[in-house]
């Protein structure tokens, strides 16, 4: 089964700085907010808060790919919501008819719903780093991505919502696609939709091909072969604490350009994949030796991140998985003008400062098709067949 997903427009609109994306990632990981991304925050005054099944949805981004934006059906009778599949969470929650501050959205009314059931007593909540949450009530009811449908999906209605969310009318909530184990329904953690699906499907696994500034996809319960070119390569998912729960990996080394970093345990990066998150945020001894290549690049203390020359030409970002390596396009690391009309520009690759750890988003995810393989516990990278370049 195949799902596509559609760049939200309005997301752009509702950044008002580059960094606040960088910000946006420090919070979802209750992380500590560097000085220099807290003054972009603090500027702008936001606060951000087995069988033998198979599918595809598509998927489409923003107009700089910060966000992708898939349509599930909620209900009976079914209410089609636009959603945001998250691989860094494990919550499936919505905007309710009752959400404050939800006006313009789209949202999900139990009320109406004729297989909505209310899970006595179960509550979920989600704290952000900067002291923000969202949280609510929960109920079963029948969830339907693409052609697959859970007849008892926990879904999670918002009550409170952090306005990072509010205030992006695109959108009606997020699909969780990490581990159930980091689910925050209690007393009792739910399982995600994925994890519900998985035994109907011809393999338990899913794809994001997740494309630069035009639809991509999400495939359930099979890899299609013609989305990408060479082989497949994977890594294990690692198990220490840090990193349970989280679709991740680590990838023994990295190449600038054509300037090779030996594989060494210093140069190592252990990293989840998260297609929640939109930077490609790394150490600082590597985001460091990335920008050594871009004369015109510093790290700027009231932009939040490193910026440089909008007409740089970037050079293009490589990073080992297993026994390959995928490149990320030069292009793809020139994020977005840190303001209209605006010579300079923010980097795709920022620092994981803050947070504790490294994370692969949506800068590197749209330039590879990925493989979540939860059957055999590994996470696949593969060259794509076709990348969107401009030139």
């Amino acid at each position: 089964m195949s799902v596509p997903v559609k760049h939200n427009l309005n997301r752009r609109a509702n950044l008002a700085h580059p960094a606040l994306a960088r910000a946006k990632a420090l919070r979802k990981f209750g992380g500590t907010m560097p000085a220099n991304v807290q003054s972009v925050v603090d500027r702008f005054s936001l606060s951000l808060k087995r069988g033998d099944e198979q599918g595809t949805v598509a998927t489409a981004a923003t107009t700089e790919d910060t966000e992708w934006i898939t349509s599930i059906s909620v209900g009976t009778p079914a209410q089609t919501l636009p959603m945001d599949f998250d691989t860094g969470s494990s919550d499936l929650w919505v905007m309710g008819a009752s959400t404050s501050g939800t006006s313009g959205h789209t949202t999900y009314n139990a009320n109406t719903s004729t297989s909505a059931e209310a899970m006595s007593g179960a509550t979920w909540t989600i704290s952000y780093g900067d002291g923000s949450s969202s949280s609510g009530d929960v109920y079963t009811d029948v969830v339907t991505i693409g052609n697959l449908t859970v007849s008892q999906q926990a879904v999670e209605v918002a009550t409170t919502l952090s306005s990072e969310f509010t205030s992006d009318t695109a959108l009606s909530g997020l699909v969780g696609l990490a581990m159930s184990s980091i689910n925050t329904v209690k007393p009792t953690a739910q399982q995600t939709w994925f994890d519900n699906i998985k035994s109907n499907l011809a393999s338990p696994l899913f794809t994001a091909d997740l494309k630069h500034g035009e639809q991509g996809s999400y495939n359930f319960g099979y890899i299609d072969s013609s989305a990408y070119t060479g082989s497949i390569y994977y890594a294990d998912l690692v198990t220490s604490s840090t990193y349970a729960g989280f679709w991740s990996f680590v990838s023994n080394g990295y190449s600038v350009g054509s300037n090779t970093t030996t594989t060494t345990g210093s140069t190592a990066v252990t990293g989840i994949a998260d297609t929640g998150t939109t930077l490609l945020m790394l150490p600082d001894a590597v985001v460091a030796a990335y920008y050594a290549e871009v004369s015109s690049a510093v790290d700027s203390e009231q932009e939040g991140g490193y910026i440089f020359s909008c007409d740089a030409t970037l050079p293009d970002f490589t990073f080992n998985v297993g026994e390959g390596s995928i490149t990320v396009p030069g292009e793809y690391l020139n994020f977005e003008a840190i303001s209209t009309g605006s010579s300079s520009c923010y980097g795709g690759l920022q620092s994981d400062s803050g947070i504790g750890i490294s994370i692969f988003g949506d800068v590197a995810l749209k330039a590879a098709l990925v493989v979540f393989d939860s059957g055999n516990s590994r996470l696949g990278w593969a060259a794509k067949a076709s990348l969107n370049l401009s030139s």
